[in-house]
């Protein structure tokens, strides 16, 4: 599987996604705001992931600012990892992760800038070893889900690229192909930035896993045709009432679900849920560049003039969701009493 993001030798480096699936190479960054260009441009990507680069990215700044004066270092990096944590608006395991690095920060007053930047380190690399195991759990659990010789289709790329290893929706596929369930996945290709086409497809044939690329407009076919039995996808941000914001076109693939009876399954770790938001409603969604949806790399076939809109993410309501898989467990029927039930919290 590939390696997302790494710490070696006193920075982060982060495999470039937007090189695969022809190179691979990685970048390195060594202050929140080369952790914030890297993932403004899509360097790394995925909700997990960003999250984790983040908690890097604050620990980088720390450290690069670990000789400054107390008053000066908190300041700095009170205001870098700000900076970090809106750098991308719509995946909620952004901001929760710097959050944890301040909450970090805020609890130990007393210590020296080169003290706290050594603590700050080590979170960051707990948060990477917790989530790894958050989707190798998850990857166990929905499993269970997934019958012998399924047919699956997922959306984008919520596989090692999009996490810190392993995978949520791409970790209950292989957790399925590894338990000898004889399953195959059909990727759709993800317009307009073809994470699908590039980086599914090229994790799972890395995996040995019988995988089939098809375009986007192809899915409500296959289901018509009886050629999908499933379908499992990541998630960017789950709402308190169980909607979910993931990458653009996962609403058209569930309402055709729906349409077809065919069961569609969330993967995601509990940091991805958002208690502070009411519904899909109040998910900001990011708006990208028109260049993206013009043309792809140096090719351009739209032509010059015509407008363009390009939200990265849409909203697929709690509705037309079967359930939600989390390294905690699965959550049926996802709604503000079944989440709440599952986080053991009580909403006023």
């Amino acid at each position: 599987m590939a390696e997302t993001l790494r710490w070696i030798a006193g920075s982060l480096e982060l495999l470039d996604q937007t090189r695969i699936p022809h190179q691979t190479e990685y970048v390195r960054c060594s202050s929140a705001a080369e952790v914030s260009q890297a993932i403004r441009t899509m360097v790394v990507r995925g909700a997990p992931a960003i999250g984790i680069a983040a908690a890097y990215g604050v620990a980088c700044e720390a450290l690069r600012l670990s000789k400054l004066p107390s008053d000066s270092f908190h300041k700095q990096l009170r205001k870098s990892s700000e900076e970090l944590a809106s750098c991308r608006p719509t995946a909620v395991n952004l901001k929760w992760a710097v959050d944890q690095m301040l909450q970090d920060l805020r609890s130990h007053p007393e210590e020296s800038p080169g003290q706290l930047a050594e603590r700050l380190l080590s979170t960051a690399i707990k948060l990477h070893q917790a989530d790894v195991a958050a989707n190798m759990s998850m990857g166990v659990i929905g499993a269970a889900l997934i019958p012998k010789g399924a047919r699956i289709l997922t959306h984008c790329n919520a596989g090692a690229l999009a996490t810190s290893g392993f995978g949520t929706a791409l970790g209950i596929i292989r957790h399925a192909w590894l338990g000898d369930k004889t399953i195959s996945v059909v990727a759709d290709e993800t317009r307009p930035l073809l994470q699908g086409a590039r980086l599914t497809a090229w994790e799972l044939l890395a995996d040995g896993i019988p995988t089939t690329l098809i375009s986007d407009n192809m899915s409500g076919f296959l289901m018509s045709r009886g050629e999908i039995d499933v379908v499992v996808v990541g998630a960017d941000r789950v709402a308190r009432n169980g909607d979910v914001a993931n990458k653009i076109g996962t609403y058209m693939v569930a309402v055709l679900a729906a349409r077809h009876k065919i069961p569609f399954y969330v993967a995601c770790p509990t940091s991805t849920i958002d208690l502070n938001t009411l519904s899909g409603d109040g998910i900001r969604i990011e708006e990208r560049d028109p260049r993206e949806v013009t043309g792809y790399g140096s090719e351009r076939w739209a032509p010059e003039g015509v407008s363009v809109r390009n939200p990265a993410f849409d909203v697929t309501p709690h509705s037309l969701v079967s359930a939600i898989v989390t390294e905690s467990g699965v959550i049926e029927n996802p709604s503000e009493t079944t989440i709440a039930s599952h986080l053991s919290v009580t909403f006023n």
